[in-house]
């Protein structure tokens, strides 16, 4: 039997206890009261604190009158669950999702596509007016009144068993979002702007978002620019090698090598165990345990240094583009503002910046956003 977690705090009538799913024979039933809607709200609390992937630990769903909590860490089979996200009758609700859809996608079961089709709460509120960053929190009391506890945002939720207070405080996660999203919905539609979400969600519905290539860690680094060609081939290789360490052994990549002592190690190129070990800030254990795979890497490097591209130096924008990337921004706030929508929606300055700099802009050019300010700024260069 599944435990029932209790009413909101606002006790809204027509909405049922939260259900606490344990086990997977309760799935069905649990399913079954989410799948009565054309929308599912959803929600993760997960840990990544020493892992390298995040550690599902809730799954929070809600319709307008049904809230169900499953517990990943106690329910063996989880696949009827995957199979309700990845089914397109329904749209999935979330708030900020990019991160929560990173969860779900290396959760769920190999081959099924990213929950589908999105409605992003935090990305609706600024196109309503309100603040491009707005947390849940600030939406839930800024559109229902209500003000959400907020001291269990960095509780442990890998701990089992966990209290009545934990579960209501995740069940309210999901409970308000489900609330929010058919007023959110509402205005967007009649201001004709449901079609500008819709086209940003459905990016986040794009897989290669949440897979991380080895070959591609090189770029989180910062500093390359600065460095000989042999160094930045012997940056990559590290990094690539730090990355697929981490993933295999689930474990943080500052863990494996920290980005301080990857540069250091790229930087002077050491050639012997001596030289590894003149090097402070890398670890004793690392030199006895991966030295040699250290040592080889760097060695390597020297013919991986003549497929290195020439570096090219930035080219500092000069006083006229600064004034033009001003003059345009000013355009963009006085838009958004007749638009009621929060700028950086419209253009962030790094998109003007771009623009100005190339004379293109992938943000700017394409969508919704083209017809509504990028012809008229690319009009104006």
């Amino acid at each position: 039997m599944t435990q029932e977690i209790g009413q909101p705090a606002d006790r809204n009538a027509s909405l049922q206890p939260a259900q606490y799913v344990v086990a997977a024979d309760q799935l069905p039933n649990a399913l079954q009261l989410l799948a009565t809607d054309d929308s599912v709200a959803l929600d993760t609390e997960f840990m990544r604190e020493s892992t390298y992937y995040p550690g599902l630990c809730l799954v929070q769903a809600a319709s307008a009158r049904h809230c169900v909590v499953f517990d990943p860490l106690t329910i063996a089979d989880l696949t009827p669950l995957w199979n309700f996200l990845a089914d397109r009758a329904r749209v999935k609700v979330l708030h900020a999702a990019r991160q929560d859809l990173e969860v779900l996608s290396q959760a769920m079961a190999p081959g099924l596509p990213i929950p589908g089709p999105i409605f992003d709460t935090q990305v609706a509120a600024g196109l309503l007016g309100l603040p491009a960053q707005i947390g849940y929190a600030g939406l839930v009391l800024a559109r229902l009144g209500h003000e959400l506890p907020k001291g269990l945002a960095r509780t442990d939720w890998a701990r089992r068993p966990l209290s009545a207070e934990q579960l209501a405080y995740a069940a309210d996660d999901v409970r308000y979002l489900a609330r929010l999203y058919p007023g959110l919905r509402a205005e967007l539609q009649a201001t004709s702007r449901l079609e500008w979400l819709l086209e940003a969600a459905h990016e986040l519905e794009d897989a290669a978002l949440y897979r991380t290539e080895p070959g591609e860690a090189w770029r989180r680094l910062k500093g390359l620019d600065r460095m000989a060609a042999r160094q930045r081939a012997a940056a990559r290789s590290l990094a690539q090698w730090r990355e697929t360490r981490a993933m295999q052994s689930d474990k943080p990549r500052g863990w494996i090598l920290a980005d301080e002592t990857l540069r250091e190690l790229a930087e002077r190129l050491p050639e012997s165990e001596a030289e590894l070990q003149a090097i402070r800030s890398l670890p004793a254990s690392i030199v006895r345990k991966r030295g040699t795979d250290i040592l080889a890497l760097i060695a390597a490097s020297s013919a991986a240094a003549a497929n290195e591209p020439p570096l090219t130096p930035p080219q500092r924008p000069d006083a006229a583009q600064l004034a033009r990337v001003a003059e345009l921004m000013s355009i963009v706030r006085t838009q958004a503002m007749q638009l009621n929508i929060a700028p950086e929606l419209l253009a962030t300055r790094r998109d003007v910046e771009q623009l100005v700099f190339s004379g293109h802009s992938e943000q700017l050019l394409s969508g919704w956003r083209r017809a509504l300010i990028g012809e008229r700024l690319l009009a104006l260069l």
